[in-house]
């Protein structure tokens, strides 16, 4: 009886190192798309933050502008009439609405607190401000 000793040879040698090789490819493969998704969901994060940024800067320069032209009027304009008041025409998604309180804090002053309004996602955000504006004589 003739015992076969069992040698490996070149061709299942090279088989093996192929599978070794595939192995090593769907590993880094699996690697970079994880990666990837990393880095995709990051983006979609950070073109949130941008866009929600964009529209609290929006809101703010739109509140500021306003505030300003109220500023601006005599002091018994009716933009200054002590209420509440709205803007009749804001840009598209924002509402734009003050409320003028009289002699607060002090007398011969009236207190503007004006706040602008949009929607992000779903949720209503907000900006507010306040000025003083006194009685000149």
């Amino acid at each position: 009886m003739k015992i076969h000793k069992h040698r490996s040879s070149p061709d299942n040698k090279r088989k093996t190192e192929q599978g070794s090789a595939l192995l090593e490819v769907v590993v880094a493969i699996s690697i970079l798309a994880i990666g990837l998704l990393a880095v995709a969901s990051m983006q979609v994060a950070a073109i949130r933050g941008n866009s929600f940024a964009g529209n609290v800067t929006e809101g703010t320069c739109l509140a500021s502008d306003r505030l300003e032209k109220l500023m601006s009027q005599a002091y018994d304009h009716a933009d200054l009439t002590a209420g509440g008041h709205t803007d009749p025409s804001p840009p598209s998604g924002y509402t734009i609405s003050w409320n003028v309180t009289d002699d607060s804090p002090f007398s011969d002053t009236k207190t503007i607190t004006l706040t602008v309004i949009w929607a992000n996602h779903g949720a209503q955000k907000s900006v507010a401000m306040q000025r003083i504006i006194p009685k000149m004589i």
